[in-house]
Formats: structure tokens, C-alpha cells, sequence
């Protein structure tokens, strides 16, 4: 027998201190590196979006991953190519850790959709509004000291 699985993950990360530096212009070019780097991980994507300080990615993690070790992946190596690329001459770093949501593969629709629509929610709600919101929907226990 071989191994099956099908496991949506929302995958949240912001840039170092929430700082705006992911200009729209060139944000598309990060969405498509950082989907390379997931199929290059044998990951399926749905939709990767965001707006000035944080990016939301639905994908499928391959079985043969582990979650830390793709989004230390996604992490580092955009980063470099961010820097080599000058595409955001501001961005520094992404920030430590990040949120992962589950989700039925039943509402990837509906997760694709919450996810485009990044920049019309984020006229009424901050990055730190909408990641506390996330982890309560979902149960996390957290600390807010650690959600600066």
C-alpha cells in the first residue's frame, strides 16, 4: 500500500516587525518564486496572497515533508532571492515563526477566496487583528506578548 493523504494548510507569515515593504508592484514575482520553491518541495499550491507586511499561502504539504522544514524553506531562500533581487530594497527579513491553519479540502474554495481578497480585508482590519482572529477560530493557545 502507499501513502495517502490530503492535508490544506493556510500558511501565514509577516515581515520582520510588520514593516510595509512588500511593494505591490513586485509582489506577483514573490508569489510565483515561493511557488516554485513549494513544488520544488513536492507541494501542491492553491493560492499564495497578501499585502504590504504579511503573506497568506494555501497549499497541500507533500507527505514526505514535514510543514517547519517547507516553511523554513519558503523563508530563507525568498529572503536571498528578495535581497539578490532588490524586489523590496526595504524588506530585511521575514519574521520568526509563523501560523499554520488546517482545512478540509472541502472549503479550499472558500479559502482561496478569503486569500484574494487580502487587500479588500485589510481595509478594515490589521495584520495583528486578522492572525489573533485565526488563532482563536482555530483554537491555538498563544501568548500575546509574542505576537508583538
Amino acid at each position: 500500500m502507499s501513502t495517502y493523504t490530503q492535508v490544506l494548510y493556510q500558511i501565514v507569515f509577516s515581515t520582520k516587525n510588520r514593516e510595509n515593504v512588500l511593494l505591490k508592484e513586485n509582489r506577483t514575482r514573490m508569489y510565483n518564486y515561493i511557488a516554485k520553491i513549494l513544488m520544488n518541495n513536492k507541494c501542491f499550491v492553491y493560492k499564495i496572497n497578501g499585502v504590504e507586511n504579511h503573506i497568506h499561502i494555501a497549499s497541500s504539504i507533500h507527505q514526505s515533508k514535514s510543514l517547519s522544514n517547507v516553511v523554513a524553506d519558503i523563508k530563507r531562500s525568498s529572503s536571498v532571492w528578495i535581497k539578490n533581487e532588490r524586489l523590496f530594497p526595504e524588506f530585511s527579513e521575514w519574521q520568526v515563526g509563523y501560523g499554520a491553519f488546517t482545512y478540509s479540502i472541502k472549503e479550499k474554495d472558500y479559502l482561496v477566496k478569503y486569500i484574494n481578497n487580502q487587500e479588500t480585508h485589510h481595509k478594515t482590519i490589521t495584520f495583528r487583528e486578522e492572525f489573533i482572529g485565526l488563532l482563536k477560530e482555530f483554537e491555538v493557545k498563544f501568548e500575546e506578548k509574542y505576537l508583538l
